[in-house]
């Protein structure tokens, strides 16, 4: 047997197709040993709570793994975000190794299995319905934005959608991100280096609808360095939907976003995810879903995660001038699916290009995971496994404190306001944002 985490992880196409990939009494079989090598190794128990959760069971069990009901295993599978950090940072028996252990898509299989059986949580189910919530929300968007600052309105959300009350709430915009970009073209810099390139970016459901200003700035600095642009929204990556287990709506969403951004690739484009679970799904989780669809392989080879765009360029052709020093400097977070991605610290490689950089890298999960840690019952639990990331922002002491995933970043503003109110920002930024203001562009 050869030791693990020796040569780069690798992941099987999920079977969503397949009758046995729904089958409970094969899953927990495989839930079984699964759990049983993770509970031998337990180097994953500060990760999130799903570890602290398997290890009590077992624990608590008079003979570990053999004593454990089944029926217990659903409580492991609620708590993971699907963040992949275990499969991508830590574990040391993912495949190429014999034992091949793929802890995040068994959590997936499971959930899954439970939709397929009608066991779902029908009201949770509406958040993920991100393109309808967002199109009716933005229509009125200072009502939404107002309820969701009211006390009373978040009591009464809390007790009919189980949203935790204190939870932070992106807000959102009427003038969305595609309305904005048909409506402003920034002048591409003909004397940039890196000048000729184009890049179609994909909106995301978050920037397009919670915040059009990451977009808005990615343009900006992309024009700055040369780089035309066009934004494309035709409907959400599927991310939510994956997270409770409907990977055939995964694989609706992809069909239909690849059709749409296909033409441009073949134009010559390059394809710019502004979220870094966005690029995830563009890059890796589709391949896995449709691995046969020529359409998607061809897609993810030309996708980018925007931070990682920026570098490449500084790379490949360098930086147009202008950059000016950001005073107080940055404390920035490595995102969980950024991480997922196996591409290095791309925001940190970015912001370090900006002069002067003063920079401290926080690279832990910040507990949120997507709309998990809105819920009321995750929502303490999301700060318990942020609250390394709350102490590092504090300590580090910088002036603007920015994610790649702008969900996390409220969340790890909110963890560093418990621990020390007076030292915490008003809001997060993108690096993207931090970019385009060492520019001068926002």
């Amino acid at each position: 047997m050869r030791e693990g985490s020796l040569e780069p992880p690798v992941r099987h196409p999920i079977a969503w197709q397949d009758p046995d990939f729904y089958d409970m009494a094969k899953i927990e079989a495989e839930m079984h040993r699964v759990f049983d090598i993770c509970h031998g190794c337990r180097r994953c128990f500060n990760l999130c709570d799903s570890f602290p959760r398997l290890f009590d069971l077992v624990d608590a069990s008079p003979d570990e793994m053999a004593g454990v009901d089944p029926k217990d295993y659903k409580q492991v599978v609620d708590a993971c975000t699907l963040c992949d950090l275990c499969f991508m940072t830590k574990c040391p028996y993912v495949p190429p190794h014999e034992w091949a252990l793929d802890f995040p898509h068994l959590m997936l299989r499971y959930r899954a299995a439970e939709l397929k059986a009608g066991k779902e949580d029908k009201i949770g189910a509406q958040f993920t319905e991100t393109d309808r919530n967002g199109k009716a929300a933005s229509l009125a968007a200072p009502i939404a934005n107002a309820a969701a600052q009211n006390g009373l309105a978040r009591a009464v959300l809390e007790k009919v959608a189980n949203v935790d009350r204190e939870a932070y709430l992106p807000k959102f915009h009427g003038r969305t991100l595609v309305l904005r970009a048909a409506e402003e073209k920034p002048e591409v810099n003909t004397g940039a280096p890196a000048f000729g390139r184009k890049a179609v970016l994909y909106a995301t459901c978050f920037a397009n609808y919670n915040n059009p200003e990451i977009g808005t700035a990615a343009r900006a600095v992309l024009a700055r360095n040369g780089v035309a642009t066009e934004v494309v929204y035709p409907r959400c990556c599927g991310m939510p939907h994956l997270e409770r287990g409907d990977v055939a709506r995964v694989a609706e969403h992809a069909s239909t976003v690849a059709d749409a951004l296909l033409p441009y690739v073949a134009d010559g484009y390059d394809v710019i995810a502004l979220v870094p679970s966005c690029a995830l799904m563009l890059k890796f989780e589709w391949p896995l879903i449709l691995p046969n669809d020529a359409r998607i392989k061809t897609l993810s080879d030309a996708t980018y995660d925007v931070s990682e765009y920026v570098v490449d360029i500084a790379r490949r052709e360098g930086l147009a001038p202008g950059l000016g020093a950001l005073p107080g400097g940055m404390a920035v977070h490595i995102a969980c699916h950024s991480r997922a991605q196996n591409m290095g610290q791309k925001a940190a490689e970015m912001l370090k290009l900006i002069p002067e950089a003063d920079l401290a890298v926080i690279e832990r999960c910040s507990g949120h995971g997507g709309s998990w840690g809105i819920f009321k019952g995750n929502f303490q639990t999301a700060l318990k496994v942020g609250r390394p990331v709350a102490r590092q922002a504090i300590t580090a002491g910088k002036a603007f404190v920015a994610s790649e995933c702008p969900l996390a970043g409220e969340h790890i503003v909110q963890g560093m306001e418990r621990l020390d109110a007076d030292k915490a920002p008003e809001h997060a930024w993108h690096p993207i944002q931090l970019f385009a203001r060492a520019y001068g562009l926002n």
